[in-house]
């Protein structure tokens, strides 16, 4: 009788066994590379965004997924690369990655020029995408985040397939952190042209104004019901 091969057991795989299973997609190994590493790498998004002034739960969240997407960019390239010193060495190598994410967001946010996007139907109920600032905990700064959580929690309901998390991603850079479609084109991580993520954009800037009119938060116009906010153009 012949004996049968053990079962994986992903717990005890070493760091470089792991980032092989990753590397095979293996969702086994992949769940495993989360439950080691996913507080390792929220934590470097944190205190990197803190060193930018910037480390609202929305951006974290969005620079963590980001950090997913360009470990699994082109075949997993960053992983492949991994080359190990000593066993511990993929903490260091998740850490400079991580980082690196985050400063390149932020420079890429802050040395872009406003403007130029040719996004052919805007969505004026999210404010403007310059960054102006309102004071914390006004009226009309906790209108605005509501509807926010509201059109997120819309996104991740209505967006599917292997390109949900990017395109939710590609939708709040662009009308949160105010990205240029060419900045974000030139996240390795999105993998799209700039006329693609143009056309990223008005797709779902078209679905979430029908769901918003649908369910009577804004005018057909686009522009919010609720009371005493001003929305702005970008």
């Amino acid at each position: 009788m012949e004996s049968q091969a053990p079962s994986v057991s992903f717990e005890q795989l070493s760091p470089d066994a792991l980032i092989q299973g990753c590397v095979n997609a293996d969702v086994g190994a992949w769940e495993e590379f989360m439950r080691r590493y996913h507080r390792l790498i929220a934590g470097v998004v944190f205190r990197t965004t803190q060193k930018w002034g910037e480390s609202s739960s929305p951006t974290m969240d969005d620079l963590i997924q980001e950090t997913y997407l360009k470990l699994c960019a082109d075949e997993y390239r960053l992983l492949r690369a991994y080359d190990p010193k000593h066993p511990d060495a993929i903490y260091g190598y998740l850490k400079v990655i991580t980082a690196n994410i985050v400063h390149d967001r932020f420079k890429a946010l802050h040395s872009e020029k406003r403007g130029g996007d040719q996004i052919v139907e805007d969505l004026t109920i999210l404010e403007n995408r310059s960054g102006a600032s309102e004071a914390f905990g006004s009226q009309h700064a906790m209108e605005r985040e509501i509807l926010l959580k509201e059109i997120d929690v819309h996104l991740n309901a209505s967006l599917l397939g292997d390109t949900a998390d990017r395109d939710r991603i590609i939708f709040w850079l662009y009308y949160r952190q105010g990205l240029t479609t060419k900045a974000i084109a030139s996240l390795p991580a999105i993998g799209l042209t700039i006329k693609g993520v143009e056309s990223t954009i008005l797709r779902i800037t078209k679905m979430v104004r029908t769901r918003m009119v649908e369910t009577g938060l804004v005018n057909p116009d686009g522009q919010t019901k609720r009371k005493g906010s001003q929305p702005l153009k970008s």
